[in-house]
């Protein structure tokens, strides 16, 4: 039986290896706020990648934060432009919930311009 993918980032989207996160680390354009860092390399593909330190908690706090990151950018990657995307949580991502999450991805990705131009046949549509 195929399990059923929607309601998670996809696994095509997954940036997973080091050399490929030490590649972002190395060249990537940064832009960063209260909760997260956003590090951004133009690439043909779409990868994204999440880094939560142990300085943050334990496994079940990191994890929590993962969760809250990927559910934050999920609903946006059709609109996002085409490059990898490493990002690492900081200290203000601790205590935070969905919305403040969610406000803090997109205020991040408004600000390094990472959305694709709206045509406008999409304007109209909102």
């Amino acid at each position: 039986m195929r399990r059923c993918s929607h309601g998670r980032v996809k696994r095509v989207y997954s940036l997973k290896e080091n050399s490929a996160f030490q590649f972002v680390y190395r060249r990537g354009k940064s832009q960063a706020n209260r909760e997260l860092v956003l590090l951004f390399v133009r690439q043909g593909k779409l990868r994204i990648g999440f880094s939560v330190s142990k300085k943050l908690g334990g496994a079940v706090q990191r994890n929590h934060i993962k969760r809250l990151l990927r559910e934050s950018i999920r609903p946006k990657i059709p609109q996002l432009k085409c490059g990898y995307y490493v990002w690492i949580a900081r200290s203000g991502a601790v205590g935070a919930d969905f919305h403040r999450m969610e406000r803090s991805v997109d205020n991040l990705l408004t600000r390094q311009r990472l959305y694709k131009a709206q045509t406008m046949d999409e304007k109209g549509k909102k």
